[in-house]
């Protein structure tokens, strides 16, 4: 298995710290427990009046949910995804209760429930990539959302232990990079006024 290194500020937990988001994945198999148990975690994420406005389609690998997922992924990630042992087709309502007004915390919603998705996955040795590359408007019809839906992104899940090999030059050299990176606090964090 591929070994990151997270250079922290601070200590944090090692459930963050030594996750991440893989392209290749180990072919042992997820079962519909586990994925249960992923979808059970993300269950219980907050949300903004308990209106838990996520929805997801999974399929697991060779089902017909599956291929039909994958076939709304753009062409990249495509050329990576067909490793992953089930796929998921994440989406938001809209709109509120009685569908009055706009939710406009439900992509912010979303994000706590595979937030808990990912860290539950992390603790059982399964990686999880996100991808903003699905298209929506075809997943939408594919899957038959009302109007008021909006598919936001899909996530492909597998065991870590993948065989880099597998993916082209330019992803692969992503791949086995020995250290992740993210910007500093200093930049995004503020205890004052914002700083560009």
């Amino acid at each position: 298995m591929i070994e990151k290194v997270t250079p922290t500020e601070y200590d944090i937990h090692p459930l963050i710290k030594n996750r991440w988001s893989p392209r290749s994945f180990s072919e042992k198999t997820i079962s519909e427990k586990e994925v249960k148990t992923l979808l059970e975690a993300g269950r219980w994420a907050p949300s903004s009046n308990n209106l838990q406005p996520w929805r997801i389609v999974w399929g697991i690998k060779g089902s017909d949910t599956y291929n039909r997922i994958y076939s709304c992924l753009h062409e990249f990630n495509q050329g990576w995804a067909d490793n992953a042992q089930v796929l998921w087709a994440c989406a938001i309502k809209k709109d509120m209760k009685n569908g009055e007004k706009e939710n406009f915390h439900a992509l912010h919603d979303l994000g706590l429930f595979m937030s808990n998705v990912c860290i539950q996955a992390h603790s059982m040795d399964i990686a999880v990539h996100q991808m903003a590359g699905i298209d929506f408007e075809k997943a939408h019809k594919e899957f038959e959302f009302p109007d008021n839906y909006h598919v936001a992104t899909a996530a492909a899940f597998g065991y870590y232990g993948g065989n880099p090999d597998t993916l082209d030059d330019d992803l692969k050299e992503e791949e086995l990079k020995k250290e992740r990176s993210r910007n500093p606090q200093s930049s995004f964090a503020f205890n004052g006024n914002f700083k560009k």
